[in-house]
């Protein structure tokens, strides 16, 4: 019996051990794979100070760079609630003070700003005080409204990139200031032909759909696809309004498809205004 009793405790520990082992190793893997959000779960741990509970900001950024920042955010948040009718993103605000501490929490070297969403539901907001301002803070903000809304899955699964960097770009005014509808598709349009030269350098939205898609080509590439996105997306916003935000979330949320959703929209908009085809450049 005394022997049996070691053979079962024996036998516990070298499953306690495959299992310790198994946690090391897949922690380690996380770290190397996401250090980023690793960071960023961790920052209240950090030498960043805690404004509140969802905004940490570097020591090393000064009373005047923090005063600016907070106004920023505030005037995000309102035009956020605007857009949208109220705002629900719970994302943890990040804010850096230079381009190594930017890299660490962004995982990138670019831009002002970014957005990251967990499987788990936890999102964050890093923002780098170069170029920072309203529209970056806004456009970063409309990412994190989409993905608290429909959730990491859907918004991964269901949702191209065009239609995620287009409906941010309905915030970001850095490259079209209009905000009434029919202007701000007009400027898109015109930002669009300039760049294609009349049409004659078109990216197609089904190359667009992936990450990897939208921001794999080089600075001409990557701005042709906001300008793209932009056009696309407040060409629908124009034939369907605002609401039809609302009604295409909702269907994706009930199990709907994205694809088919968003044309149904688009097409009864455009039966209802009787939108010619030349209107629009990518039919």
């Amino acid at each position: 019996m005394l022997k049996n009793f070691s053979s079962l405790v024996s036998r516990l520990f070298k499953v306690l051990k495959l299992l310790l082992l198994g946690t090391f190793v897949a922690v380690v893997s996380y770290y190397f794979l996401y250090s980023h959000i690793f960071y960023c779960q961790v920052v209240p741990y950090s030498d960043f100070d805690e404004v509140n509970r969802k905004l940490y900001v570097s020591a090393e950024i000064n009373v005047v760079q923090r005063q600016r920042m907070y106004e920023a955010i505030e005037k995000a948040r309102q035009r956020i609630g605007s857009f949208w009718g109220k705002s629900v993103g719970e994302a943890t605000i990040i804010l850096c003070s230079n381009p190594v501490e930017y890299q660490k929490y962004c995982h990138s070297n670019e831009g002002a700003g970014c957005s990251l969403g967990t499987p788990w539901g936890d999102s964050y907001i890093v923002l780098n005080p170069y170029g920072l301002n309203v529209d970056v803070v806004s456009h970063e903000m409309c990412h994190d409204e989409l993905f608290t809304r429909l959730g990491w899955w859907k918004t991964t699964t269901q949702i191209p990139q065009w239609f995620n960097e287009g409906l941010a770009l309905m915030l970001d005014r850095r490259f079209v200031q209009e905000s009434e509808p029919m202007k701000r598709y007009l400027s898109y349009k015109d930002e669009w032909l300039y760049l294609t030269h009349g049409a004659q350098e078109v990216l197609e939205l089904k190359d667009l759909k992936t990450i990897r898609g939208f921001f794999g080509g080089g600075q001409r590439h990557v701005m042709l696809a906001y300008m793209s996105a932009g056009m696309e997306v407040s060409y629908w916003l124009l034939l369907t309004g605002p609401g039809s935000i609302h009604a295409l979330l909702d269907t994706l949320r009930e199990g709907g498809d994205f694809t088919k959703t968003y044309a149904n929209l688009k097409k009864a908009g455009e039966s209802q205004q009787h939108v010619p085809p030349s209107f629009y450049p990518l039919h």
